[in-house]
């Protein structure tokens, strides 16, 4: 049960950053809305959409998929903070909810440890 869960966890969050990913690095005017809003230069959400399609890659396979984890904790937090120093808090929801996903999602792969011993065994 623990590794269908697992899966399906990871599925839908990479389906989530594919699409958010995609949607900044085609440059949808929602998003090059919300970065002008926060003040951010518009090529760091073609850093963030690269990011985030990255992680999404790396959540489907098995041996990265706490490191891709990681990288969307760390987005997540990105994305609250902006939204909290803007005074956005109604729309902290969807990125708290990713951020509680992320977490759960590495919790259940182990945020990468079975990747870091295999890399050591093999050194």
């Amino acid at each position: 049960m623990r590794k269908i869960v697992t899966w399906v966890l990871t599925v839908l969050l990479a389906l989530a950053f594919v699409g958010a990913g995609l949607a900044k690095l085609t440059g949808a005017p929602m998003m090059v809305q919300e970065f002008t809003t926060f003040g951010l230069p518009l090529w760091f959400m073609y850093v963030t959409g690269s990011l985030e399609l990255v992680a999404a890659v790396g959540l489907l396979v098995p041996r990265t998929a706490g490191f891709a984890a990681a990288l969307i904790v760390c987005i997540m937090l990105g994305a609250l903070l902006a939204h909290l120093t803007h005074g956005q808090v109604a729309m902290i929801g969807a990125p708290v909810v990713l951020l509680l996903i992320a977490i759960a999602v590495g919790t259940l792969r182990g945020w990468g440890v079975s990747s870091r011993l295999a890399l050591g065994a093999a050194a």
